[in-house]
């Protein structure tokens, strides 16, 4: 897996790739995933590139099989999903793919429309006879009512709407008939009213099925109608609003002979349409079921063989346009790797003169690679999400996985919500092989991708509960209670005793509403509870005032051993880049104001813990006084924790003081020092350097000895060199700004970490309350009711809990550790700098299509 304390050493190489080979040589780098390539063509357009060609030609394989993935899946056959991923098509077999492809897209578009070529008539046909049904009962036109020719009556006296009128003139009277949409009935009506005068008679009748429209092929509801109009210029005027509407209008027949021929042949027609359109979806089906057989793998061979182009086209040409020249970024222990994969796509090319690698050195910062597996991928994907880490500088995701569970669980310390919590985690973790549960949906592949931060937080706020001794807000007595009742009676002491002591009486039992235990009466405080907080707490009237104390200062002391740790780890930082300097003039003042001040208060705080037992505890004075006095320098002495109190103080608010000062000046001068002191600032090593940034301190000690060589010329450039270089008013206000950021920070910190205590008692509150209004309602009910009402109770007791206590309060908690991280702990040592190294790799590349993935 390689260090997870710190990334993983880097080197620039240079690859020199053969033109027939260099396909064959990134295709077995990308198999591998060792490299990331750098763009050597930055100033050249994307269409003025060498492989553009190659790269349009990889689109359009896309665009087809795009093509036929839709096509499959509208045809609901299912894809082979094939767990072997095919290498990518080798260059003499890509031709013989593209043209299988555009052939297959040619005689399946033809088949497609030919397909729906039929289906449009056939919904067409299906709707001429519906129309031809329901309009028979419109008007009935038998041979008797049929006019005989003869000249026409005047019609001065009769009037143009008498539909008996307009029936005599039956010979002048003309049709349209065809369906409309339900919707635009009403608008189709008014319309024919308004333009036409009055001069139609229009009928309609609602289908009882519905049908499928043959142009957009949606299901709605159709109304027939039957449009009687008298004059040419009225019949066009009816024509065009019909096609306005989108109305499907079909002819209508003019005797019931004639309706009757065209019943039939509708009915031939549509018999022979179902036959040919049934042979033709089978024929289709049969040329989709054989396409989905490859299209799987020939949709990941695409998208190598695009991605290789991609790279090909970040690589340069030399003078002879004959090789091809790279630079990639490459982990130290991956060097023998990508030795071999050059070898292995050489061999393959069959190519006479090997490609071949060259490391090279570099002043640039290279990407950062720390390599992670399923268990520390969610813990440094949390420290991914503040800042990448810049090369080589320590990791803070190897403490984090102990410390991130720890203060979560800290907030959530519950036995019974972290064992429901370790349980679904564990239930993840058991079933993580399931390729539902990486597929499903955001919110549960969420949960999926960090279930082993589940499982440590779930487990972590087990032992927590424990130690809280809170178990859905109730105490578990495992060890029996330290604190005995009984030896409170009276009775049970001598009469010397009783007169020294409170005791109980029956008196005071009857008529005391509360009860206190006194643990300086013998027997009544037999020692403490093994582990954890005593279950009598549970009873006490004064237990949030106990609690509060404990968790207030149990989360001081935790928050400072927390940034403390993060100012060691930054040592390790100035020790790795070698910075000694700031070991002595950073890093020493900050540990020293921090324990000076508050490794004080921690001090204070567990050595009245120790030394005031229940008898001395009224003469324990307050820490939150002494401290305040440890500044402000009372006149009058105080009675103290300890003996000499005054003076250990006095000495350390002197190292407090003197260390401010070292913080703000030390290192700006320190490095003035030096570029006063030696002649040159800023001369680079010759020859190979490791790939890292030199130190300030280094470079001008190999400024200065090339000096004292006697390098006249080298020394006047490097001045000139000196004066753009080091700037020392930047340097002092950048120190200047870390130094009050720090001061005010450990204050501020400090404080912050008071969350610990607060969210674990609004948990533990919100608990309580959930328990008192649901179950112990429940609980109290009578035994004829109680049964009844008791299951109801308890289930929408699990699911508040469920979703108030274990979603919504865990991910409070859950927000506030990861703030407690970024802010308190990481801001110590961690800059967050970096880039990300991103390997050129198959695995990376995903099978299906999208126009926003970029090949990385």
């Amino acid at each position: 897996m390689g260090s997870l304390f710190r990334s993983e050493s880097m080197c620039l190489a240079q690859l020199f790739l053969q033109s027939g080979t260099a396909y064959e040589c990134l295709s077995a780098l990308g198999e591998k995933g060792l490299v990331q390539f750098r763009d050597l063509n930055q100033n050249v357009s994307s269409f003025q590139r060498k492989f553009v060609g190659e790269v349009k030609r990889c689109e359009e394989l896309e665009r087809i099989l795009v093509y036929l993935v839709q096509e499959i899946t509208r045809a609901d056959i299912p894809l082979p999903e094939g767990e072997a991923s095919p290498p990518a098509p080798p260059l003499k077999h890509v031709l013989e793919m593209q043209e299988q492809l555009q052939k297959l897209e040619v005689e399946l578009r033809e088949v497609t429309r030919n397909k729906e070529k039929l289906r449009k008539n056939l919904l067409e046909l299906v709707e001429y006879t519906h129309m031809l049904r329901v309009t028979k009962t419109f008007l009935k036109r038998t041979v008797e009512f049929e006019p005989t020719y003869e000249e026409f009556p005047a019609l001065e006296n009769e009037s143009l709407l008498d539909y008996s009128c307009m029936q005599r003139l039956g010979a002048k009277l003309g049709f349209v008939s065809g369906l409309i949409q339900q919707g635009k009935v009403e608008a189709f009506e008014r319309m024919l009213w308004r333009a036409c005068k009055g001069y139609t008679i229009v009928t309609y009748a609602e289908l009882d099925e519905s049908l499928e429209d043959p142009e957009t092929g949606e299901v709605i509801k159709w109304y027939v109608f039957l449009i009687s109009f008298w004059g040419e210029q009225i019949g066009h005027k009816v024509k065009k609003i019909c096609d306005c509407y989108h109305c499907h209008v079909y002819p209508y027949p003019n005797t019931a002979e004639e309706r009757r021929e065209i019943q039939e042949g509708l009915n031939t027609r549509i018999q022979d349409l179902y036959t040919v359109l049934h042979k033709t979806e089978d024929y289709l089906r049969q040329v989709l079921c054989k396409a989905a057989e490859s299209v799987c793998s020939r949709v990941v061979q695409v998208r190598k063989m695009k991605a290789i182009y991609h790279m090909l086209n970040m690589c340069s040409f030399d003078v002879t346009n004959k090789c091809l020249i790279a630079e990639v970024w490459c982990p130290e222990v991956d060097l023998p790797g990508l030795r071999r994969a050059l070898e292995e796509g050489s061999r393959e090319s069959g190519a006479t003169i090997p490609s071949f690698m060259n490391t090279i050195p570099t002043k640039e910062t290279p990407p950062t690679l720390i390599r992670t597996n399923k268990f520390t991928e969610g813990f440094q994907n949390i420290v991914d999400a503040y800042g990448v880490g810049s090369y080589r500088e320590v990791n803070p995701a190897l403490f984090t996985i102990i410390t991130f569970p720890f203060l979560f669980a800290v907030m959530f310390g519950d036995f019974g919500h972290g064992f429901v919590m370790f349980l679904f985690a564990l239930l993840l973790v058991l079933n993580e092989n399931h390729p539902r549960l990486s597929q499903s949906q955001e919110i549960l592949r969420m949960f999926f991708n960090g279930r082993y931060i589940l499982l440590l937080m779930g487990l972590f706020s087990v032992y927590t509960g424990l130690i809280y001794n809170d178990c859905f807000s109730k105490s578990v007595n495992l060890f029996g209670s330290g604190w005995n009742v009984s030896a409170m009676y009276s009775s049970s002491h001598s009469p010397e005793e009783q007169r020294k002591m409170v005791l109980w009486n029956d008196s005071t039992i009857r008529h005391s509403r509360t009860l206190q235990l006194d643990p300086n009466i013998p027997g009544v405080f037999r020692g403490p509870y093994p582990f954890g907080i005593d279950p009598i707490w549970n009873l006490a009237t004064n237990r949030l005032t106990f609690l509060n104390s404990f968790k207030m200062k149990m989360s001081v002391i935790l928050g400072i051993i927390h940034m403390t740790f993060g100012v060691i780890l930054g040592m390790f930082n100035h020790l790795h880049f070698r910075k000694k300097f700031n070991i002595y003039l950073v890093s020493v003042p900050e540990i020293l104001f921090m324990l000076c001040i508050f490794g004080y208060l921690i001090f204070m705080i567990i050595y009245k813990w120790l030394a005031y037992s229940a008898e001395t505890s009224r003469e324990a004075p307050s820490i939150l006084i002494e401290f305040i006095n440890m500044f402000l320098f009372p006149a009058t002495e105080t009675h103290g924790l300890y003996p000499g109190q005054a003076h250990v103080q006095r000495v350390l608010v002197a190292l407090t003081v003197l260390a401010v000062p070292v913080l703000f000046l030390g290192k700006p001068l320190f490095l003035l020092w030096l570029h006063n002191g030696r002649s040159c600032f800023g001369i680079g090593r010759s020859g190979y350097t490791l790939v890292r940034k030199d130190s300030e301190e280094e470079v001008s000690l190999l400024g200065s000895q090339d000096i004292e060589e006697g390098s006249n010329r080298m020394e006047e450039g490097c001045r000139e060199m000196t004066c753009e270089e080091f700037n020392f008013g930047e340097i002092l206000m950048t120190q200047a700004i870390h130094s009050i950021e720090y001061c005010l920070g450990c204050i501020s910190n400090t404080a912050s970490y008071l969350r610990l205590w607060a969210l674990s008692l609004a948990h533990a509150q919100l608990s309580d309350v959930l328990w008192a209004m649901l179950m112990r309602v429940g609980l109290r009910v009578d035994t004829t009711y109680g049964v009844l009402l008791l299951l109801p109770v308890m289930a929408f007791f699990a699911v508040l809990t469920i979703f108030i206590l274990l979603v919504m309060e865990g991910l409070s908690a859950f927000l506030h550790a990861i703030r407690l991280h970024w802010v308190e702990f990481q801001n110590k040592f961690y800059v967050g700098a970096g880039t990300k190294f991103v390997p050129f790799s198959f695995s990376l590349l995903s099978s299906k299509f999208s126009n926003d993935d970029n090949i990385a």
